[in-house]
């Protein structure tokens, strides 16, 4: 029995919808989708369609595009509302999201709890001179501006960052009722280290990737595996000695070089053998 995570499928792509048709069955094992499926309500379901009776279980946690709302009409769940909905297509399909029990791995190894999480991002991956109230203005200086700004809605709260610290701070909450004897597998979309949202290309997206409130949780709550998506550069990072795993598929012109998409799963359990302890590229 194996635990599989891939993230940012982007189906809208026609190349990824096909990919993700052709992913061969592991009815033993069970996959964590981290975010950036599509998005549409619709783009979900045909993941969860697709994917529910390849694997025993499916674990998602929303990414940001999940979250846009691309009509104008009025009446368009926005901010939470659409998250709740999305929740509610999970239950549907038999899908384990952020607002359900956190699940202990069946598999073999000592206890694991796994704990998807939807936390957002708060502006403060940013030089420590930049203030938060200047932060867009400095991104767009470089010519980078996240379509968040528009698609993005925060309701009910007054901003993305509010938002962002309501959804912390449930999760702490959770996080520290966790029996101690137990190890976790943190999956969520953003980094939750300010110092691994580095993207070479566009420096100054930093801002949309995390929150600093998470720096430490891989330590704190006793992580063995933390899972992230949203850079699009997967690899693996070893810090105090916890593995980080980018588990992004991409666009197409992204991954297309790296296979057919079941080279694009990343195996998180049982660990892998490492050559070594370092920053590990898988694309």
């Amino acid at each position: 029995m194996k635990l599989y995570a891939i993230s940012d499928l982007h189906i809208r792509a026609p190349e990824n919808r096909q990919a993700l048709e052709a992913l061969s069955p592991h009815p033993e094992d069970w996959l964590i989708v981290a975010g950036d499926v599509g998005e549409t309500r619709e783009e979900l379901e045909f993941t969860f369609q697709t994917l529910a009776p390849r694997f025993r279980q499916l674990i998602w946690v929303p990414g940001n595009h999940e979250l846009w709302t691309l009509s104008k009409d009025p009446s368009a769940a926005r901010g939470e509302a659409k998250y709740k909905q999305l929740v509610s297509l999970c239950e549907a399909y038999g899908v384990l999201s952020p607002e359900h029990p956190y699940p202990r791995w069946p598999g073999e190894g000592p206890p694991r709890i796994i704990a998807p999480l939807f936390l957002l991002y708060d502006y403060s991956f940013r030089p420590d001179d930049v203030p938060e109230q200047a932060a867009v203005q400095w991104a767009m200086e470089s010519g980078v501006l996240c379509t968040d700004e528009a698609l993005l809605f925060p309701d009910p709260y007054p901003s993305r960052a509010a938002w962002c610290a309501a959804r912390c701070a449930q999760a702490l909450e959770r996080l520290e009722a966790i029996p101690a004897d137990c190890a976790t597998i943190l999956v969520n979309h953003f980094p939750l280290r300010r110092h691994h949202a580095v993207l070479p290309r566009i420096p100054r997206f930093s801002l949309w990737c995390g929150t600093r409130r998470t720096d430490d949780w891989h330590r704190r709550f006793r992580a063995e595996v933390v899972v992230t998506g949203h850079l699009h550069i997967p690899l693996t990072y070893w810090d105090d000695d916890v593995r980080f795993e980018e588990v992004s598929l991409g666009y197409p012109q992204q991954w297309r070089n790296r296979g057919h998409i079941d080279q694009c799963l990343r195996q998180i359990l049982p660990s892998p053998t490492f050559p070594s302890r370092s920053r590990i590229y898988h694309g």
